[in-house]
């Protein structure tokens, strides 16, 4: 890190890992196309930029100064940033997520001017007519005949004539609120006249803005942030989304679009997403603040009608306040209520911001920005609540460490159930009115079913711990297709069981804590009888015993064995034995003692899932489980790394098994056993 910049090579393997371990599908990486900064990169080719009409140090990276190349500030080898660039694609796809980026359409720097274009390229402007304001074949609009006089200190910045501001300013004088670094661009309206549209012919700009998404398309981005995309033409859109898509079937369009009222146009020009930011952001925002109700998120889902599935919900990003500054609420724990609505009620994408999970509260006081509850986005500026999350773990605090958790539950559970992916809905605030038993200010409840499983969320964003009768209407049962009978249920988030009588117009009565919530899961089907997860007569020491399932797959690893059928966990030491078709050497006991630390320092996440025996992952066997074993199996997973059923106690993360320590090993030939004892120091 320099200056305060994290690097592309920052995100290597274990931080991506880390990263898509804790829920997450998709990484946009904000700032990749390279924008006017105040930084001197002429040794390596680069413009200069006047600092004048800069934001910040670093600039804003809504301010495009060259769409065919990437950030400098991002590569640890400046000549080598575009294959920095190529690299890091590579190891997110290998990781298994996807990569979006921004595509900034409405305005670029002022000073743009491409020098990494391809060979017959134009560059914007090149061949504008300057004496007129608008031209159907312009790049720009111009202030003809009048220099850019901003209302501030311009410095030595000489433009002539002035060219239109991004922020829709058609005269020569922004204000220091203005986007006053960027200019508009001209998809063909002429704002000087009524808004009038020429687009037959194709406007250049139309022509020269597609290929620039083709080449990023070109180098396996999966997706593109579409910068202020209410600002640019639909047309625009139907005709680029449209080509692209024709070469790129699977690149995904994510609008920033704010009149709620426009929504549907921009779905039917070729988006895939749209901030719901008016809609829903707003909602929750306000509830978690308590100055809404929490019923009033129906009324936000049901305002968008059907085009549900299009709308990505979040509650930070780099144009709003961080969840715990002071500007908002001031802890990330009173957003987790939120958090649970917004990523399980509805089938449509959940976005979070980096750091978010940690509960970073932008409270600094940041250059141009100044302290205003958000992350800055104009100076070189180093965030250490992210350095601890994925560079100095040993120094999350306890909370930090707790809040992450909570989100990688939440997220996963999102990512794994198909009740939340594939599943039915049903809002159950109308069947809850204002009672002692459920207070629709402060609680908000719903269901998701998919085929015989179904999920109960009932959220609580009151700092007062509850006791809540959630009633299920007949409405619900019918439109669900659920029967009336008693289930085994499991809540998700904490591994707690119980048994429901499901009832029309009965209620179901749970506690909640404050700022959190329950999700409630159950199958249909299933048969109410004691549940027997696995073979089970003794408390284990959780570090030991989590080790052993880390141990495990590390020997099916490297000697492509089975897990262990014989072993003994206990706190001072354990023994474990593995069926093998040679005696390991002396290397590979070593190298076995070398991955488990390598393992425990990754601080790999420890999680619980539920599934039904007939819907086990693949590759999961449950042979070696008794046989009148319940439906529902618990799986234990470590990361990505290992998962297998099992209803033992278990450490958080990996961090917390301590140092392995292999005490010594036995090889009986005959047997071709091969036993270990080992023990876990704290």
């Amino acid at each position: 890190m320099e200056n305060g910049v994290g690097k592309m090579r920052d995100f290597d393997y274990a931080t991506l890992r880390r990263i898509h371990h804790m829920g997450v599908t998709h990484i946009w990486y904000t700032g990749v196309i390279r924008h006017a900064t105040t930084t001197d990169y002429s040794a390596a080719g680069l413009p200069l930029q006047n600092p004048s009409i800069v934001k910040g140090k670093a600039g804003s990276p809504y301010a495009i100064t060259d769409y065919y190349d990437v950030d400098p500030d991002l590569a640890v080898s400046i000549a080598d940033r575009m294959e920095e660039f190529r690299e890091l694609v590579d190891r997110t796809h290998e990781v298994g997520m996807k990569v979006i980026i921004d595509f900034v359409p409405n305005h670029v720097a002022r000073q743009y001017h491409s020098v990494c274009k391809p060979a017959g390229v134009k560059d914007l402007g090149e061949d504008d007519r300057t004496d007129v304001a608008f031209s159907p074949d312009n790049n720009f609009y111009y202030c003809p005949g009048v220099p850019f006089d901003p209302y501030f200190d311009k410095g030595t910045y000489e433009e002539m004539p002035a060219k239109a501001t991004g922020n829709d300013r058609f005269d020569n004088r922004p204000g220091y609120s203005d986007w006053f670094e960027t200019v508009k661009l001209n998809y063909g309206i002429d704002y000087t006249n009524g808004r009038s549209c020429h687009f037959d012919p194709v406007p250049d700009t139309w022509t020269k803005m597609t290929d620039i998404l083709l080449f990023w398309a070109s180098m396996h981005v999966d997706g593109f942030r579409c910068d202020m995309a209410e600002m640019v033409p639909q047309a625009f859109w139907a005709y680029a989304t449209r080509i692209v898509k024709e070469r790129y079937p699977d690149v995904s369009f994510i609008g920033e679009v704010y009149d709620p009222s426009l929504y549907r146009s921009y779905i039917e020009s070729g988006f895939d997403y749209l901030y719901d930011k008016v809609g829903m952001y707003d909602c929750v925002r306000a509830v978690i603040r308590g100055e809404r109700s929490a019923a009033s998120i129906t009324y936000q889902w049901q305002n968008v009608g059907e085009i549900l599935d299009h709308m990505l919900y979040f509650l930070e990003n780099h144009d709003e306040q961080r969840i715990a500054s002071d500007f908002f609420c001031g802890s990330g724990f009173k957003a987790i209520p939120g958090v649970i609505a917004c990523s399980l009620m509805l089938r449509n994408p959940f976005m979070i911001y980096a750091g978010q999970e940690y509960g970073e509260p932008g409270m600094d006081e940041e250059g141009f920005s100044g302290r205003d509850g958000r992350t800055t986005i104009f100076d070189y500026w180093a965030l250490e609540t992210l350095y601890r999350g994925y560079f100095d773990r040993s120094h999350l605090s306890t909370e930090e460490k707790q809040l992450a958790l909570k989100y990688q539950q939440i997220l996963r559970i999102a990512n794994r159930e198909k009740a939340v992916g594939e599943g039915a809905f049903f809002d159950l605030t109308y069947a809850n009115p204002q009672s002692w038993q459920f207070n629709p200010r402060h609680q908000f409840a719903f269901l998701r079913k998919y085929r015989d499983d179904v999920l109960l969320v009932v959220v609580n964003f009151s700092s007062d711990r509850v006791n809540v009768d959630v009633r299920i209407p007949a409405h619900a049962f019918d439109y669900l297709e659920m029967p009336e009978k008693t289930v085994e249920a499991v809540d998700l988030l904490t591994g707690d069981q119980q048994n429901l009588e499901l009832k029309r117009d009965e209620t179901i009565q749970l506690e909640i804590r404050p700022f959190t919530g329950r999700i409630i899961k159950f199958n249909t089907k299933m048969a109410v009888k004691d549940v027997i997860f696995n073979d089970h007569n003794k408390e284990e020491f959780p570090p030991a015993h989590t080790a052993e399932h880390l141990l495990n797959q590390v020997m099916i690893q490297l000697f492509g064995c089975e897990r262990s059928r014989n072993a003994h966990i206990e706190r001072k030491k354990s023994k474990i034995s593995y069926r093998l078709d040679h005696k390991p050497t002396r290397q590979e006991e070593k190298e076995i003692e070398r991955r488990m630390n390598e393992l425990i320092e990754a601080d790999l996440p420890v999680t619980f899932e539920y599934v039904h025996k007939d819907d086990l992952p693949e590759g999961i066997k449950i042979d070696r489980l008794p046989e009148d074993v319940s439906d529902t199996i618990r799986l234990v997973r470590i990361g990505d790394f290992d998962v297998c059923p099992c209803i033992g106690r278990h450490v958080r993360s990996t961090s917390q098994i301590g140092r392995f320590e292999l005490l010594g090993t036995n090889w009986d030939e005959k047997e071709r056993m091969f036993r270990v004892r080992f023990k876990v120091v704290q």
